[in-house]
């Protein structure tokens, strides 16, 4: 069985806009994974046809698991992107990665949507 806690689906990934990037992040974050992460949150965020994104949207929705190191990589996205650029997470209320952002306060420093298009939207 391949392991994908290395892995976002490339495919998914939307086209560049400089509104919007949506990046889908793998089921599982942690000390494996959460370092090569942050290049691929930076470049979707900067790489856009027309400038960098106002809005970077990382979505959690199909993150199963994730420690103290995806807390880590979000911040450390949100410290480097761009000041005009707004971090928004996709997570839903009960599952762990929305536990991890509301037990860690993160939740209340970062917006923090039920679903991939109110994320979007805002």
């Amino acid at each position: 069985m391949p392991d994908d806690r290395f892995q976002v689906n490339a495919m998914a990934l939307p086209p560049f806009s400089s509104e919007r990037v949506m990046l889908p992040l793998p089921s599982e974050i942690d000390f494996r994974n959460a370092d090569g992460l942050l290049p691929l949150i930076m470049y979707q965020a900067r790489s856009g046809s027309e400038g960098p994104a106002r809005v970077m949207v990382l979505d959690l929705s199909g993150t199963r698991f994730m420690d103290s190191q995806g807390i880590r990589l979000i911040n450390d996205a949100r410290r480097l992107l761009l000041p005009h650029t707004k971090v928004h997470l996709v997570a839903l209320p009960e599952s762990v990665a929305g536990r991890v952002l509301e037990v860690t306060g993160l939740r209340r420093d970062v917006p923090v949507y039920d679903n991939l298009s109110e994320a979007m939207a805002a």
